[in-house]
């Protein structure tokens, strides 16, 4: 059942389309192209387990650390927000 003018269904609707967001902006984010065997940053060898992980690998799992750290968390979007929070 709809509550105000809503339709049935619209929350999970809203659910699903943060989620492909999220899942969209992740891929977006993955190396494209050939490997690296050598990290692009530190010139450390990238091992042959982590290339074929990930291909299109261009960082060492410690320079990917510390880029991620950089970047922080990604805010998104809270389309649902708490009724205390659309009252203010």
């Amino acid at each position: 059942m709809a509550t105000g003018w809503a339709g049935d269904g619209a929350v999970q609707d809203q659910i699903d389309a943060t989620i492909k967001d999220a899942i969209k902006r992740a891929r977006d984010q993955l190396p494209q192209g050939p490997g690296l065997e050598r990290c692009e940053e530190c010139d450390t060898p990238i091992p042959e387990a982590r290339r074929k992980a990930i291909p299109g690998v261009r960082l060492c799992v410690s320079c990917q650390e510390a880029r991620d750290r950089e970047q922080g968390g990604v805010g998104g979007y809270n389309r649902r927000g708490s009724k205390d929070s659309q009252l203010r």
